[in-house]
């Protein structure tokens, strides 16, 4: 199983970065790739996504969730999957957050792509693409 960890620092309270990544709906604005996710219940969540030409869906359950602090999941059945998300206040304006993901690569695109670092990259993309998301919302406020 292969495993990436990337940080970004978002310039927003704890609390505010904590609020929009748990909007799992909202993910496809700021993470390429993602056509929706909903809620099936109080924990499951059905993801639809497109990688390269292949449209792609999954389930995953929210293992662990705490408020302010972390939101860990797993993937239920087909693509194997799991990553835990960090909020590390570093002020009152000022959050870090850390992905952890794990995953089996499947078959041989994917298997040249990860020792490639194309998920690596993928992930540090997306976090950039989260920053400038929950930053803007900021300023909206």
């Amino acid at each position: 199983m292969e495993h990436i960890e990337r940080a970004v620092e978002v310039a927003v309270p704890v609390e505010m970065a904590y609020h929009h990544w748990n909007r799992f709906e909202a993910f496809p604005s700021f993470m390429a790739g993602i056509e929706s996710v909903r809620w099936l219940d109080d924990s499951r969540l059905h993801w639809v996504a497109r990688i390269g030409e292949q449209r792609r869906e999954w389930v995953t359950q929210i293992t662990d969730m705490v408020p302010q602090q972390r939101i860990a999941w797993q993937s239920e059945g087909g693509e194997e999957h799991a990553g835990l998300v960090t909020f590390q206040p570093l002020g009152p304006n000022r959050t870090r957050v850390v992905v952890q993901l794990m995953y089996e690569p499947e078959g041989l695109v994917e298997t040249i792509g990860d020792m490639l670092g194309v998920v690596g990259r993928r992930v540090e993309t997306d976090l950039l693409c989260f920053k400038d998301f929950v930053e803007g919302r900021a300023r909206e406020i």
